[in-house]
């Protein structure tokens, strides 16, 4: 399984961060290469959240729904 980065540590309120991909994870989930990924996301087939530093991460939710063809 893969490892999944969260968009936050720890928010006051009872906020459960929610879990994020980074594109080497989706590439392996799908099977395909990391760039493809880039490539479905600038498609507008995928979205994705830049980081602070300008990462592509993807919602984990949004690549299951993908990858079961929902």
């Amino acid at each position: 399984m893969a490892t999944t980065t969260t968009a936050a540590a720890a928010a006051p309120g009872g906020f459960e961060p929610e879990p994020l991909l980074t594109p080497a994870e989706v590439a392996t989930m799908f099977r395909v290469d990391p760039k493809t990924v880039t490539r479905w996301a600038k498609a507008g087939r995928l979205s994705s959240i830049r980081t602070l530093g300008g990462h592509r991460r993807y919602r984990e939710m949004e690549v299951r729904e993908l990858l079961t063809g929902r």
